[in-house]
């Protein structure tokens, strides 16, 4: 990857698209859950809402101006002068059509989002049109050089998808919608809202262990030696580890915070929960802008060649 303005631009939109991706999911999922909670959840509810609604926009707009800089950098042309290659791209490139699956899902989300107002049909657009950002998404990287039908691009829409989720619910949760829950009257909503939390994260975690790996052997041609041979690897290295500090932060809500939470339903373990959460997601959204700096360099076996 050349270091340039342009470059950074990309990477830095790249990763607010992962970012956003995984807001709209967890937001979306924390919505349907409060909403079986019934009025004592509303203010929750209607945070999750704004967050989902704010993330839908965030991730159709991002997608646009990546296209502008992918055009930019495909044809060598300066930012402003790259507009009319975009109509180029889009019907000759294989990253122009993948480009169009993965915002036609995101238009869809942003309008179930916007038309539905949580109900069963526009729920099930939504994820719908999640399964179709993700699919677009692992086309457009290096998955898709054996072909955009390929195991290794199925497999990198599950781990996206996967990642998103479990990014997503620490995201909305931990900086949108459990801060809202801080009375003693919604504790027994934020206990059953902690508990589905960290069940969902364990199951989606699991998933994105087994594609991660799936995707390093990939990136690694069967060599280890591009682990440190490579910046790729290096910069692997990197995601692992933060993804490791991600996991140990779940784990102590999932083993310590949370069955004191239950046990107490104190303001104590409630905020210290929160806390963990919230450090959790800080610590994905680093994770997102190093898996987007990852996706923009060639693999480790090419790399080290």
């Amino acid at each position: 990857m050349n270091v340039s303005g342009l470059a950074i631009g990309q990477v830095a939109l790249a990763a607010l698209m992962d970012i956003a991706y995984a807001f709209a999911l967890g937001s979306a999922l924390l919505e349907h859950w409060l909403a079986l909670e019934g009025q004592g959840a509303r203010p929750a509810r209607e945070r999750a809402r704004a967050s989902l609604v704010a993330a839908s926009f965030a991730l159709v707009l991002a997608d646009g101006l990546w296209l502008l800089y992918q055009s930019a950098q495909m044809s060598a042309l300066p930012l402003s002068s790259a507009f009319g290659e975009v109509p180029t791209v889009l019907g000759r490139t294989h990253i122009g059509h993948a480009w169009c699956v993965a915002v036609g899902g995101a238009v869809l989300a942003l309008a179930a989002t916007l038309a539905g107002r949580g109900g069963r049909g526009a729920s099930a657009v939504f994820a719908l049109a999640a399964v179709i950002v993700a699919m677009g998404k692992a086309s457009m990287g290096h998955a898709a050089d054996a072909g955009p039908w390929s195991l290794a691009v199925a497999v990198q829409a599950l781990h996206l998808a996967a990642t998103g989720l479990w990014g997503g619910i620490a995201l909305a949760g931990g900086l949108a919608v459990l801060p809202v829950l801080d009375s003693s009257t919604t504790r027994g909503v934020l206990i059953r809202i902690a508990g589905r939390i960290s069940y969902v994260a364990a199951m989606a975690l699991a998933v994105v262990i087994a594609t991660g790996l799936f995707n390093a052997q990939h990136g690694l041609g069967g060599d280890l030696a591009p682990l440190s041979d490579s910046g790729w690897g290096h910069v692997l290295t990197l995601k692992g580890a933060l993804v490791l500090f991600a996991v140990l932060l779940g784990a102590l809500n999932r083993t310590s915070a949370l069955p004191r939470l239950r046990r107490t339903a104190s303001t104590t373990d409630a905020y210290t929960f929160k806390n963990i959460l919230h450090l959790e997601a800080l610590v994905m959204v680093g994770v997102f802008i190093v898996a987007a700096v990852l996706a923009h360099m060639a693999p480790g076996y090419v790399a080290s060649h």
